[in-house]
């Protein structure tokens, strides 16, 4: 079963593309009503697996950050063939991605949501042990270990919360556990993308929950500081942990990011604006 999703008006009916990217260890369904909602809001919405992810999980034990690059940059530069405007948006290891296609692509990227940001595992999540994941990362322990997907799930309303588990229990949504291979990959990757945060230009909306249990403030507190982007809002949410598109926040996230994205729309000039002489 895919779960990838893609979502277009018919003709070109819409205001432009929203290129989305998933979580470490999730899948498009995370983004699911999120897209739905920017669909339904008159945007063009593409979400997909990203490698190592998938119905084959086992394949998130040899995937590497580059593979990830590769796959936004794609994704990406065919878009941006067939749209003006092009937006990029991502959740967690998706929004280090969305800030990856920002340094390449600079000012081609029309604006970038970058929800819970993860450029530091230092949520109060981890466990007390943490201060040893460097030993096991750089070993070949990293092979052997995974930690445990627990509780609260990056979700701070309980009612929500649950819903989360059950689906996790299924396995069919994403995997119940952090390779530590992952953690590996998506750490190399935020080094390079703190490296090169000053090449962002695009006008970009940073999330980030003030209790993300995953990831503190201290990954958006880098981004709002070290990019180059003239046009910029940074938001802390207060009601919210990691998942901000299922918490109690997600309605003000939702419209949020529908502001951003309608304010920076670029205009295609129409024919009939032109007067010959």
């Amino acid at each position: 079963m895919s779960l990838d999703f893609i979502l277009k008006h018919e003709g070109n009916n819409s205001k432009g593309a929203v290129l989305l990217f998933h979580g470490l260890t999730g899948s498009p369904f995370e983004l699911k009503k999120y897209g739905q909602f920017l669909f339904n809001s008159g945007y063009d919405v593409f979400a997909e697996c990203l490698p190592g992810h998938g119905e084959k999980f086992e394949e998130i034990y040899t995937v590497k950050y580059q593979d990830w690059l590769d796959f936004a940059y794609s994704r990406f530069e065919r878009l941006k063939t067939e749209y003006k405007n092009v937006f990029v948006s991502g959740l967690c290891l998706g929004a280090v991605l969305a800030l990856a296609v920002g340094i390449k692509y600079r000012e081609q990227v029309t604006g970038i949501i970058s929800l819970s940001t993860t450029l530091y595992l230092d949520g109060w999540r981890l466990p007390w042990y943490k201060c040893f994941m460097p030993i096991a990362l750089n070993t070949i322990l990293r092979f052997y270990y995974t930690y445990p997907e627990c509780e609260p799930h990056g979700v701070k309303n309980l009612k929500t919360r649950n819903a989360v588990k059950k689906l996790l229990t299924k396995g069919d949504v994403g995997m119940n556990d952090f390779p530590m291979t992952g953690f590996k990959e998506l750490l190399e990757l935020s080094a390079y993308i703190r490296k090169n945060l000053s090449k962002v230009v695009s006008p970009i909306l940073i999330i980030h929950s003030k209790e993300d249990d995953l990831t503190s403030t201290k990954s958006a507190n880098a981004v709002n500081k070290n990019i180059s982007s003239k046009d910029k809002e940074y938001i802390i949410l207060y009601d919210s942990y990691h998942m901000v598109l299922y918490d109690n926040e997600k309605e003000f996230v939702f419209e949020k990011s529908l502001r951003f994205l309608d304010s920076h729309i670029k205009q295609t000039a129409k024919t009939e604006d032109f007067v010959c002489i």
